[in-house]
């Protein structure tokens, strides 16, 4: 099992909770797979109070599903769920990314730029690149083209979304799949960046709103053929 790389931790829980989501993430622990906590306590080498707040916090956060008497499960996935949630990044993503445009300022810019700086080092056609450093970035890059001044009710409800969304993000980012089935960015990223920056607003909504339409499609394909 990868340990995450960020160790600063608050409590035992918490760390357990970012090892189980780290799982979930990379496939390792399965969609619908059920839990057995004494499974856990040996895979985790952790007792059994901090994994059941582990396992709360998890279905909190809808990566486990918690049945009262029974246990708890990986939470299942499936492209009605997938549709779903992409309706509302992209209308959510849409209306911020408008109101970022407008009222975005320099310190906005150069966020922009740092994020997208970083996210193009990772090669995703290196088999060996870190999922985890992928998603933080990724996740980052996304984030800052709404990142605007005001109310960050908005910016933390997308964050919401799109932590659902990374749920499905080990099919279309599996080495174990042919490469003409991965993601592949093909610039995408950077185009969205170009845009953002030229204040282009119907440009940039445009090209987000691809994005996370390719995602879709390259998922679906991979549901399909499981």
């Amino acid at each position: 099992m990868a340990e995450p790389k960020n160790n600063k931790f608050a409590t035992l829980s918490d760390k357990v909770m970012h090892q189980i989501r780290h799982d979930i993430l990379s496939g390792e622990l399965e969609a619908g797979q059920k839990l057995v906590l004494s499974e856990l306590k040996g895979k985790y080498q952790v007792g059994g109070s901090p994994l059941r707040e582990a396992m709360v916090q998890l279905s909190w956060q809808k990566y486990v599903v918690m049945k009262p008497q029974k246990g708890f499960w990986v939470a299942d996935v499936s492209l009605n769920e997938l549709r779903d949630i992409l309706k509302v990044r992209q209308a959510i993503s849409n209306m911020a990314l408008k109101d970022a445009i407008e009222n975005g300022t320099e310190e906005w810019e150069l966020a922009i730029l740092t994020a997208y700086h970083k996210l193009s080092r990772i090669d995703l056609d290196d088999p060996n690149f870190d999922l985890d450093d992928w998603e933080i970035r990724h996740k980052q890059f996304h984030l800052s083209l709404v990142a605007s001044q005001g109310s960050s009710f908005v910016s933390d409800l997308l964050e919401y979304v799109y932590d659902q969304q990374e749920r499905y993000r080990h099919f279309f980012l599996n080495h174990e799949f042919a490469p003409e089935q991965q993601y592949h960015d093909n610039g995408e990223h950077e185009a969205i960046m170009k845009a953002v920056l030229a204040r282009d607003t119907e440009l940039a909504c445009k090209l987000v709103n691809q994005h996370t339409e390719r995602l879709y499609q390259i998922t679906e394909t991979l549901l399909e053929n499981e």
